[in-house]
């Protein structure tokens, strides 16, 4: 069976990727009458992956793209129709379909916490339905991604990091948006050369055991490459043996190739055994042979926890490649965003508030039209706390602000001396793209400026500092107050 993928505009249309029952009920909203009935959404998430303090927003740009292109082609229709989706009033719909809803999403690189919305909708409850897929696939795993490469990247405490997972990543579609969210994360390259091209990543490249056993001899091996690439040649030293073969024959190849025609060697690469003893080693080795500019790259299955206990050691190690455990988030593959419902305006436009209950206190959903506004120290910069506030309500800057933990109300505590910054940006009014995305380099020097402003505590691997969450008084009463009306009405 061949794949059948549309295209619009030259770009795949996804318009079909989604769980079927995102179409039945928007069949049913269509049936009863819904069509035009505004509703409002948040995607949000509950905890960040590996317990970690903080998460990396990504993946925005990715669902503009989307949202640009959502439309239903006949075979879409002909399928759904021999489905069970029969309502030719509802597949009419989407044969002319054009979205009308209102889209703001937090900054791509942005620090985000659980429990705040990170994409907030405003639509037609059908077409609002229809995007919830596609968002929560497209931020899930950028974000997840953006968030394991931080990690990582703050491990190696300033040495480069470069995304070297596309053999082991979850599909191409895994392959090339976690290349783009590992560098909003903070690696400074890819070896994949597709997601360096589409996304002007700078590409990276050494070679592989393959190119080492072609040849009758490891020092063969070497001299071939570095003829063809005397001026960035990077070399495998551990085919065979690190310390007596490999570093040994990567001299003598410098000294009778590379230096000859004016050129310095680029690196060697070790990816197996000890990476403290043998990074040590080969560091003297390189010294005493007069190549102290000769860097060393260490890869084989790293994550944050290795890298860092290894550079503790004293591991001489100048750049990390780091493949598996990255694109696939292998120590926690699931960032557990969710998109809940949380308003619909009746016939003069005013809002109601809807809220999920749990007897899980962490599943409650805060109702309403929100607004995530962080709040900065005037005095250092460094991030204070996250408010979720009511669109309507404004927070004073030049007045102290109570914070006060939902959770637990008795902590409270008053801050001054602090400005404001609201989160969620409009990226889509009215169906219409009002958003430019920067490019990728902006994106990613944005994030470590913002991660800069989290408190050290909060960066930690283990037991971070809880970054808060709060609630606007206001908003606090009307979630309490509904939460107690419909307790009222389940046990009446």
């Amino acid at each position: 069976m061949t794949t059948k993928l549309n295209n619009v505009n030259g770009v795949v249309n996804l318009s079909m990727l989604m769980d079927f029952y995102e179409f039945t009920m928007a069949n049913g909203y269509f049936k009863k009458g819904f069509e035009d009935r505004i509703a409002y959404f948040d995607m949000f998430f509950r905890r960040v992956p590996d317990n970690g303090g903080y998460a990396i927003m990504a993946g925005v740009e990715q669902l503009v793209e989307y949202l640009e292109n959502l439309s239903f082609s006949d075979d879409d229709l002909d399928y759904l129709r021999d489905n069970g989706i029969k309502d030719s009033g509802f597949l009419n719909y989407l044969r002319v379909f054009k979205l009308k809803c209102d889209v703001w999403a937090i900054p791509e690189g942005m620090p985000i916490f659980p429990g705040e919305p990170i994409i907030k909708v405003r639509g037609p409850i059908i077409q609002a339905q229809l995007i919830e897929t596609m968002i929560l696939l497209t931020i899930n795993h950028q974000c997840l991604i953006a968030t394991k490469a931080n990690r990582i990247c703050r491990a190696a405490a300033g040495r480069p990091v470069s995304e070297f997972g596309s053999r082991r990543a979850q599909g191409a579609h895994g392959a090339l948006m976690g290349a783009r969210a590992a560098y909003i994360g903070g690696c400074v390259s890819t070896a994949c050369t597709m997601a360096a091209q589409n996304f002007d990543i700078p590409l990276a490249g050494t070679m592989a055991h393959s190119w080492v056993q072609m040849f009758d001899s490891e020092i063969e091996a070497f001299r071939a490459y570095a003829d063809i690439y005397p001026d960035r040649c990077t070399f495998l030293v551990d085919t065979y043996n690190t310390v007596k073969s490999g570093v040994p024959n990567a001299i003598k190849v410098m000294n009778e190739v590379i230096v000859p025609r004016g050129f310095r060697p680029n690196a060697i690469r070790i990816d197996s055994g000890d990476m403290t003893y043998l990074s040590k080693t080969a560091r003297r080795m390189l010294d005493d042979a007069g190549f102290p500019d000769c860097k060393i790259l260490a890869s084989n299955s790293l994550d944050e926890y290795i890298i860092r206990d290894i550079l503790i050691q004293g591991a001489c190690i100048d750049i990390f490649g780091v493949g598996e455990k990255l694109i696939t988030s292998k120590s926690e593959p699931i960032f557990g965003g969710v998109y809940k419902l949380a308003g619909i305006e009746d016939e003069s436009g005013n809002i109601i508030p809807k809220i999920k209950m749990s007897e899980n206190v962490d599943k409650l959903t805060t109702p309403g039209s929100k607004q995530v506004v962080r709040l900065f120290s005037e005095n250092n910069g460094k991030a204070i706390a996250d408010v979720v506030k009511l669109d309507s309500e404004i927070i004073d800057e030049t007045t102290p602000f109570v914070l006060f933990d939902p959770a637990h109300t008795w902590k409270r505590k008053s801050v001054s001396d602090f400005y404001t910054l609201p989160l969620l940006k409009q990226i889509v009014m009215s169906g219409r793209l009002v958003y430019e995305s920067p490019s990728l380099q902006v994106i990613r020097d944005f994030c470590s400026k913002q991660v800069d402003t989290l408190w050290e505590e909060i960066l930690r691997f283990e037991n971070p500092q809880m970054y808060y969450v709060d609630l606007s008084q206001e908003l606090w009463d009307m979630k309490y107050d509904l939460l107690r009306r419909m307790s009222e009405v389940v046990n009446a």
